[in-house]
């Protein structure tokens, strides 16, 4: 069993060693009015000490301005590259807004006015919709020397550009005139349509670090690797990669069986990565291995997937790393960026690593050393029936915090509201597997809850420099995986997913218990859950017409990721009723000390990206991305 490799960590360089226990500027929150990184710092902890806007002023807030993105008018001649909901959140340094579109173009904005600046066009549609998620997008990578400011973007046809911030044009030193074709130089051929990057790359120093999202639906067992590169800021010369299956010689290799490293793939950090300046580490969350429900053809534990990996900022070298699914068969790849906290813990200081799942647990860890904070024990779980597979006998289970989210399927967690309901949610279940968390995949089909949309998802958390309290939105999502016979024809796979993927409650409500979105504040300091609240009413409507009692808020709709300023928590939320997605598009406002909801404040359209905070012209804005019927954008809030 392979849990992590601490006996391998080579001993940390004297300045690294300083560092831990130190303060880092990575998790103290976005700095000097700015957002200058997708999450604020590189620690991604979504925080910022503006306090312009506060309890007492936050129902003054209303719309400041409003962005229209260039997809929309692309998108009225060409209905074939019309992209999803926009889900970026956007940087601002020096009182200027840095943007990706759902379609690659990178825009620059006046933060004060909302005045577009320019907009590089790399015509990436051009190459047809990208893998998986289609046109989507997370966000863009800003760089300065203190005398040259780039902006990184990296596009769904697989380049990753540098372009000059004040003119948005490509800076001709950086690679092929100013791009690098992100599908070359990796260890075999990478189809370009099984292949892209949604999400922002990573500067620390002089290097821009880039992950990719691989197809998670292949036809056979060879697939694109998803090894993590970095490429010199100023020229795009590769610096380093790192392995994601390790080859021969290399640690873990040993973990995968009858040579199964040789055409695996996947195993890809698709959503956003986090770093610490002092310690000089990036973390990598890494994802599934090919392919996501059947592992009959990797057998092992699979190393480096499902795994928090530490690697040198400047070399690429694993320094230490953390396995969290064992032989993943049930898509709980790493979903988020890793929140950088430090906490203390009886008494001592400790430079935290906060990993959310899509189980709904929180793994806490040492960041410079990779010791978990508190401990995490493997426990039994069920073996699988399907042939060929091997399941890892046992599965890590933190210790502390205790879970966020609702596990498994029993008798404990059918939805109750009436003795009816619940007979039906039982006559439901009788239809397929279930059980605990790891109740794996079989050809019955087994309902899996958390599902692979989580539990917590690419959205992740947000932390409190000052308290050490993490912020968790997550949903509750059973899915079914069934597995079924490939077509010999078409793939040389034993099994793929197929059959029914979803499952419905009784009279179409949730299957489990409420809360069904949710929101949790967790001391880091105690490994305690402080407050937990249902994130919208959800289906109540539906359950009073039933006859039953008003139960309050369900939790449900659509969320963001949180924003956490010195008193407040803002996280977007709408469809909180019975589904309508565009009924009650709002950002609200929470106490974050007792979860309490404050205000909402109105929105035009639905909040996709995670809100980011920043002070322009003298006032502090919100700026968050939005989608509509009347279109895609980012609208700037600020005190009337």
């Amino acid at each position: 069993m392979v849990t992590s490799a601490l006996s391998a960590i080579p001993i940390l360089s004297t300045a690294m060693l300083f560092a831990v226990g130190a303060q880092s500027p990575a998790q103290q929150g976005a700095v000097n009015g700015e957002w200058s990184t997708y999450g604020g710092d590189l620690g991604s902890t979504k925080y910022s000490a503006l306090d312009q806007i506060d309890e007492a002023n936050v129902t003054g807030v209303q719309v400041a301005w409003e962005w229209r993105s260039p997809d929309d008018a692309l998108a009225e001649t060409n209905p074939e590259v019309v992209g999803g909901t926009f889900q970026a959140t956007p940087l601002m340094v020096n009182e200027v807004l840095y943007v990706r579109t759902s379609l690659s173009m990178a825009a620059a904005i006046d933060a004060s006015t909302g005045q577009q600046l320019w907009v590089f066009d790399p015509k990436s549609y051009e190459a047809g919709r990208p893998t998986n998620l289609g046109f989507n997008t997370r966000g863009v990578a800003y760089w300065t020397d203190g005398a040259e400011e780039r902006i990184f973007l990296a596009t769904g046809d697989s380049r990753l550009w540098a372009l000059d911030a004040s003119t948005g044009e490509p800076s001709p030193a950086f690679g092929n005139d100013g791009g690098i074709d992100l599908t070359q130089g990796l260890r075999r051929e990478v189809p370009r349509n099984s292949y892209q990057v949604m999400s922002p790359p990573l500067v620390i120093g002089d290097v821009v670090v880039v992950g990719s999202s691989i197809l998670d639906v292949p036809q056979f067992m060879t697939a694109p690797p998803g090894d993590v590169r970095a490429f010199d800021v100023r020229t795009g010369t590769q610096r380093w990669i790192f392995e994601t299956v390790p080859r021969p010689g290399a640690v873990g290799n040993e973990t995968w069986e009858n040579g199964g490293w040789e055409y695996t793939g996947n195993t890809n950090v698709w959503t956003i990565m986090s770093a610490d300046e002092e310690l000089g580490l990036v973390y990598l969350p890494v994802g599934t291995p090919t392919n996501d429900w059947y592992g009959g053809h990797r057998l092992g534990d699979n190393l480096f997937a499902e795994s928090i990996v530490a690697v040198e900022a400047e070399t690429g070298r694993r320094v230490w790393h953390y396995q969290l699914v064992h032989h993943g068969v049930w898509d709980y790849d790493i979903p988020a960026a890793p929140t950088l906290v430090d906490v203390t813990v009886d008494g001592r200081s400790i430079p935290a690593l906060a990993q959310i799942t899509k189980q709904g647990f929180v793994f806490v860890f040492d960041r410079g050393t990779g010791e978990p904070v508190w401990p995490i024990v493997e426990r039994p779980v069920p073996e699988s029936t399907v042939p060929g597979e091997r399941l890892s006998p046992t599965q890590p289970f933190p210790t502390r915090p205790p879970p966020f989210e609702s596990q498994g399927i029993s008798d404990d967690n059918l939805i109750d509201f009436t003795p009816e309901l619940r007979a039906e949610a039982e006559q439901i279940i009788a239809g397929y597997d279930y059980g605990g968390l790891f109740h794996p995949p079989s050809l019955r089909g087994t309902i899996n809850n958390p599902g692979w949309f989580g539990g917590a998802n690419w959205r992740g958390a947000a932390a409190d420099p000052e308290t050490g309290w993490l912020y968790v939105p997550s949903r509750t999502g059973p899915m079914v995986v069934q597995l079924v016979e490939a077509d010999p024809e078409s793939s040389d796979f034993r099994y793929v997913r197929g059959g029914q993927q979803s499952v419905a409650g009784p009279s179409g409500l949730p299957l489990t218990k409420p809360p069904h979105a949710r929101l949790t504040a967790i001391d880091l300091n105690t490994g305690e859950h402080v407050w937990q609240i249902p994130l919208g009413d959800g289906v109540r409507q539906s359950v009073i017409d039933l006859g039953v009692t008003d139960p309050g808020p369900l939790g449900g709709g659509a969320f963001t990721g949180p924003l956490l300023t010195p008193t407040l928590l803002f996280i977007g939320h709408s469809g909180a009723r019975d589904g309508d997605s565009e009924a009650g598009a709002a950002l609200l406002a929470i106490d974050k000390a007792t979860g309490q909801q404050v205000h909402a404040i109105p929105l035009p359209a639905v909040a996709g990206g995670t809100p980011m905070t920043y002070l322009a012209d003298g006032r502090q804005f919100i700026a968050v991305a939005v989608s509509g019927n009347e279109g895609t954008g980012l609208v700037g809030l600020a005190l009337e």
